[in-house]
């Protein structure tokens, strides 16, 4: 598709940022990402936003057909991946559980407008209108949000603290008898009867918990608030990156020497490195059946990143993609993310689908972009909030990874913990109220 394509030289990145997220509102259907200016990421942007539909798929299809959808289209492309979409890349698994948020298993959009900015040039890729009149339509919008006072939403767990720490039991039965190494285990928060304005809190949650894989992902009445910090997968030329994600410990952000021994006690901590191990020679395995042989490396191993509310450890994996892969081929060889499963993979996925109480949705499933080059880079939908506006519900979900060395009580914690930032936005608390809705 042939763009115009202007450039801007921006003098407040920040207002402007502001003022992208207030512009995409007009539209059905957008996606704005942020990376928060966190360095390590690999990122070519600060920020991506897209807005308006040119064309799309996803909807009522099957993953194969988005490999001709792409082949069509040398062009800027943003979607989702639900996690749901795993029943369509292994035989045998299907989900009698409908999700609290209906995004459907992938939906992909070829936007009107794509607007990039980075070291304080904002770039404008329009394929209706005048990028002239789209910055000045974006420069007049209001610079900030705030959360109305009625934005306070009452969570529900969907199950207790007793049932979980019962569940986790059971699962480490499941490890003891060798059934796999490590199960990630979730939960889901749901809010009834919420009426709030996505805008306004991913604007909020974004300055609450900014992360370099933050989103806003809007589908018609459906919204994805995101402060993801872990990438699922990147592509550049023909290498392929993968960061998954395990261990996490809190920060004390009011006394520097006990953070940074806290960053140290995760470092050393033997019970979190079995865990971060084990999920990177998962994606060392998956990553073997579509990069050439001897590419598969791990660049780093147990890295320790801090973020506003916790420290986390993270390693990279990386290789070099045979030769003419479509994307539905490396969605099957990697989707879903080791980090948000377990392994071995498929063993854990049954487990899941046994002892979770919820459809996960587009919880621990994906959201990105393709460029023109047909490079790529998704992130986990973690650290997240899922609203429908139509049917006024609210949800967030959280999950740890259960080991052989976990302690039921300290993995409950430990998503409590994750949840904090997601619940405050709402005048909330993860554990509240005690009733469940079992």
């Amino acid at each position: 598709m042939n763009r115009i394509t202007k450039y801007y030289r921006i003098n407040d990145p920040k207002l402007i940022k502001q003022q992208i997220v207030h512009w995409l509102n007009q539209y059905a259907v957008c996606c704005f990402f942020d990376n928060h200016q966190y360095q390590h990421a690999q990122h070519n942007f600060e920020i991506l936003a897209a807005a308006g539909i040119v064309s799309e798929t996803g909807k009522n299809s099957v993953i194969a057909d988005i490999d001709y959808w792409l082949a069509e289209r040398n062009d800027w492309i943003f979607g989702h991946l639900n996690y749901n979409l795993k029943n369509q890349l292994f035989k045998g698994f299907h989900s009698d559980q409908k999700a609290t948020i209906p995004f459907p298993e992938f939906y992909f959009f070829q936007p009107e407008v794509v607007c990039t900015m980075q070291n304080a040039t904002l770039s404008i890729h329009s394929a209706t209108a005048n990028p002239d009149d789209i910055f000045n339509q974006i420069q007049s919008m209001p610079a900030s949000y705030t959360i109305p006072v009625q934005q306070t939403a009452h969570f529900i767990p969907g199950i207790s603290k007793e049932t979980y720490c019962s569940i986790i039991e059971q699962l480490l039965q499941h490890i003891h008898r060798g059934d796999c190494y490590e199960i990630n285990y979730c939960q889901e928060w749901i809010a009834p009867n919420a009426q709030i304005d996505p805008f306004a809190a991913y604007r909020v949650l974004s300055k609450v918990s900014p992360a370099p894989f933050g989103a806003f992902y809007k589908l018609q009445h459906l919204y994805l608030l995101c402060s993801s910090p872990e990438r699922y997968l990147l592509k550049k030329g023909n290498r392929l990156f993968s960061s998954p994600i395990k261990g996490t410990i809190a920060r004390n952000t009011n006394i520097p020497a006990i953070d940074e021994a806290l960053k140290q006690n995760l470092l050393q901590s033997a019970k979190e490195q079995s865990e971060n191990v084990m999920i990177v020679d998962l994606v060392r395995n998956d990553f073997s059946r579509i990069c050439k042989a001897g590419t598969v490396s791990v660049t780093e191993l147990f890295g320790i990143y801090t973020y506003p509310q916790v420290h986390q450890m993270i390693s990279t994996i990386t290789g070099q993609l045979k030769n003419d892969l479509t994307f539905s081929e490396i969605l099957k060889a990697t989707f879903p993310m080791g980090s948000m499963t377990g392994a071995p993979k498929e063993r854990v996925m049954q487990l899941t689908e046994q002892y979770e109480y919820f459809n996960r949705g587009l919880y621990a499933g994906s959201v990105g972009y393709f460029t023109p080059e047909k490079d790529f880079d998704f992130n986990v939908v973690i650290r997240s909030v899922q609203y429908d506006a139509q049917q006024k519900v609210l949800s967030y979900a959280v999950g740890s990874g259960i080991t052989a060395g976990s302690v039921p009580e300290q993995e409950y914690d430990e998503c409590l913990l994750k949840a904090t930032a997601m619940a405050a936005l709402f005048n909330a608390r993860p554990g509240y109220p005690v009733t469940t809705a079992e």
